[in-house]
């Protein structure tokens, strides 16, 4: 399956962004957002089970950011609000192995090619 990333951009700190995943083909797997700032090891953010019955956020974003799908629509958000300039990298939107969710960049299979946020202070 592809991954086609969009929605990223330049706003200020305090501001919001919508994130959003479509993928080539219908997917039963879980979905996940991860990011990369410059000079940083690519980190997770958020993921969510194929039902959505499960979602998991990394402890930085908890709060502000939600993930959500809509499986008629093959499609992943990750609506972000009260963004900070540490927010700043490439995000990444990921199809897993399996339905269940999981953290860990090794249980996702298949990646998008990334959009740039960058939150100015």
């Amino acid at each position: 399956v592809q991954l086609q990333a969009s929605g990223g951009g330049l706003v200020q700190a305090g501001g919001s962004l919508r994130l959003s995943c479509a993928t080539s083909a219908r997917t039963f797997s879980s979905m996940g957002w991860f990011r990369q700032a410059p000079g940083k090891e690519r980190e997770f953010v958020a993921a969510i089970s194929w039902s959505g019955s499960s979602i998991y956020y990394a402890d930085s974003v908890k709060n502000r950011f939600t993930i959500s799908r809509d499986n008629a629509k093959n499609t992943v958000y990750l609506q972000m609000n009260s963004l900070k300039p540490e927010d700043t990298a490439v995000y990444y939107c990921a199809a897993g192995f399996h339905g269940i969710v999981s953290t860990a960049p090794a249980d996702f299979g298949s990646w998008g090619q990334g959009t740039q946020v960058t939150v100015s202070s």
